[in-house]
């Protein structure tokens, strides 16, 4: 079923109070500069979703050539976005965890290159519209940027952050 407007693109989790599973949450927005837990949890169901697809591949006929070509067109998409390395095959998929989703994001693609001191700043810069991918300006944080995109992550040229004696500009820009 195709997600609607009105229906969450997440899942909650099923037992709302546990305390290690809150921590280790609260550790990964701390990492990634996630503004809140429902972005946490979007990468959650994105990581199921990419799951769900490599068991039911994986499940039917390995020589059938639909079963092939969906294959490939899966594993296409994963390495052209970065979760998945060029030498993995469809099982790898399965041992994936949530940091290969979030290190594709803009926000933490653009802290990594060094463009912001934290992942928080970094958010901050593109949601201010300073970021630039390509020639196109991204405003969207938990924009997935794709491996061949990703050395055109850069300060938008118009911005006052593009002048490298920027008082805000990390260190050693």
């Amino acid at each position: 079923m195709p997600l609607g407007t009105d229906t969450k693109q997440y899942e909650t989790p099923n037992h709302p109070y546990q305390g290690e599973r809150i921590a280790s949450e609260h550790s990964l927005l701390d990492r990634y500069g996630l503004s809140n837990k429902e972005e946490l949890w979007r990468a959650q169901s994105e990581l199921r979703s990419y799951r769900r697809e490599a068991r039911e591949l994986l499940g039917q006929a390995q020589d059938d050539e639909t079963v092939i070509r969906r294959s490939e067109e899966f594993l296409g998409r994963l390495k052209r976005v970065g979760i998945l390395d060029e030498a993995d095959e469809l099982g790898d998929v399965l041992s994936l965890e949530i940091e290969d989703v979030l290190e594709r994001r803009l926000q933490t693609v653009a802290y990594r290159k060094g463009l912001a001191n934290t992942p928080q700043q970094a958010r901050q810069f593109i949601v201010h519209g300073h970021v630039v991918v390509g020639d196109q300006r991204q405003r969207i944080p938990s924009y997935v940027v794709d491996v061949d995109e990703e050395d055109l992550v850069a300060f938008d040229e118009t911005s006052p952050l593009a002048d490298d004696l920027h008082p805000e500009r990390a260190e050693g820009q």
